[in-house]
Order: C-alpha cells, then sequence, then structure tokens
C-alpha cells in the first residue's frame, strides 16, 4: 500500500473518531518492554471480533442448526486462547465453514447481515493466526491477559430496546473497528520493519469492517442515526483519552 493510498484510507476513519490517540499512548506502545502486552492482547481482540460478529448472526439472522455450525467453527479458536487446549499451528485448517448460512425468515436483513458477518469472521481469525506466527517469530509466549476496559465501556451503553439494540451494538463495532484501524496506523512507523508491515496490512479490512458495521446499522434503522453514533463516539473518545493505569492495545492515555 502507498503512501497516499493509506492517507485515503485513515481519512474517513479520523473524521469518524472524535478524538486521537495521545501520544502519551504511542509512546508507551513503542517501548519493547510492552511489546509481549501488547500482541497479546491484540490477539484476544482479534477473537472477541470475531465472538462479536458470531454472536450477532446466532441472535439476528440464522436458525439454530446454522448457529451450531457458526460455534464448532469457532470452538478450536476459544479452546486455544481460554483452555490452552491445541496446538496453534492446527489452527489455520479450522479457519472455513463449509455450511451456507441461510436467514431464519422474518429477518429482512438477515442475509447481509450473514454475508458481512462471516466475512469478518474469517479475517479476524486469520488475523489471530498472523498474530500467532509472529508471536512465535518474536519468541513470546501465549498467556492469558485479563481485558481493557474498552469495550465493556462502549457496550454498557447500548439500549435494552430492539431493534435499537441491535443498532447500539453495530455502532460500537463500528468504532472498535475504527479505532483499531487508526491505532496500527499509529504504531506502524514505531515499531520493526516485520510487524510494521503487518499492521499496515491490516489497515485496508480494518476499515472495511468499521463500515460494514455503520453500514448494517444505518440500513436496519431505515433512518437517521447520527444522533446515536455521536452519542457512542463521545464514549469512545472519553474512554481513548481519559487516564487508563491498564495498558493495552485500546486502553486510554496511561497515567
Amino acid at each position: 500500500m502507498n503512501f497516499e493510498n493509506y492517507n485515503a484510507l485513515l481519512q474517513p476513519i479520523n473524521e469518524f473518531l472524535k478524538c486521537e490517540t495521545p501520544e502519551e499512548w504511542v509512546n508507551e506502545a513503542k517501548k519493547n518492554s510492552n511489546l509481549s502486552i501488547l500482541l497479546l492482547d491484540h490477539l484476544v481482540c482479534e477473537l472477541k471480533a470475531a465472538q462479536s460478529a458470531m454472536f450477532l448472526i446466532r441472535k439476528y439472522a440464522v436458525d439454530k442448526e446454522s448457529g451450531d455450525a457458526l460455534l464448532a467453527w469457532l470452538k478450536p479458536f476459544e479452546d486455544f486462547t481460554y483452555r490452552k487446549e491445541g496446538n496453534w499451528k492446527d489452527l489455520i485448517k479450522h479457519n472455513s465453514l463449509t455450511k451456507s448460512m441461510l436467514p431464519k425468515s422474518g429477518t429482512p436483513y438477515g442475509q447481509e447481515l450473514i454475508d458481512k458477518m462471516v466475512l469478518l469472521i474469517k479475517e479476524e481469525l486469520h488475523h489471530f493466526y498472523q498474530v500467532l506466527e509472529i508471536m512465535d517469530e518474536y519468541d513470546i509466549q501465549y498467556e492469558n491477559i485479563s481485558s481493557s476496559r474498552y469495550a465493556k465501556g462502549l457496550l454498557t451503553h447500548v439500549t435494552n430496546h430492539e431493534p435499537d439494540t441491535l443498532i447500539d451494538k453495530l455502532i460500537c463495532g463500528a468504532y472498535i473497528e475504527a479505532r483499531s484501524c487508526e491505532r496500527f496506523a499509529k504504531l506502524a512507523p514505531h515499531v520493526d520493519k516485520r510487524l510494521g508491515d503487518f499492521y499496515v496490512s491490516l489497515l485496508r479490512s480494518e476499515a472495511r469492517h468499521y463500515q460494514d458495521y455503520l453500514t448494517l446499522a444505518e440500513e436496519i434503522a431505515g433512518d437517521d442515526i447520527s444522533q446515536r453514533v455521536t452519542y457512542f463516539g463521545n464514549i469512545e473518545a472519553e474512554l481513548i483519552s481519559s487516564y487508563d493505569s491498564d495498558f493495552k492495545f485500546h486502553s486510554g492515555s496511561p497515567i
């Protein structure tokens, strides 16, 4: 990706986000001593992104049989991450979904939700494997780590009335993907070439994921959602810019 395309990709994302990543976070992130925590958290974030997309498909778009097939697809990745079961090198052969997903009746947006989210899950699981490859190259052992406050801080503000619940979750998904994209771009110039090239390679898919989430939210709402987008944008900006004692990939400004 050349520099011009890089900037063209980031412009709508930077306009969408309500604040820029603080320089204090970048300074902390580029320390060699924080590389392992950054990669471990990135790894888990990729799995959680896949889980979130899968939850949306299972809850809103498919029948139980298709939902069970989706769970089976994700299970080896969850077993490795949460239970330390299996060899990470075997995960590459599990990132395939052979069953075609059909929407259950009465969901006018079901097929589009399935199509966009299945593609997103495949890409997130591919990124998950790529992070494991990099960790292996850098001799960083996998270990369990706690979650940051970020995603929970967004999702606690989701309403409990449908279809607004789904719309809010999609907006949150858009912000998480957009922030990930912005942070990869912030980090890329400050790490070695191997890792920097990897972060730049993620920009295009992360940018598309944010757009897919936002497009789905707009289509399902069938109305102007700018007020909710701004609402979650302000919450997201507060989580990113306020002081945070727990350094992670999506953490706030380090104390």
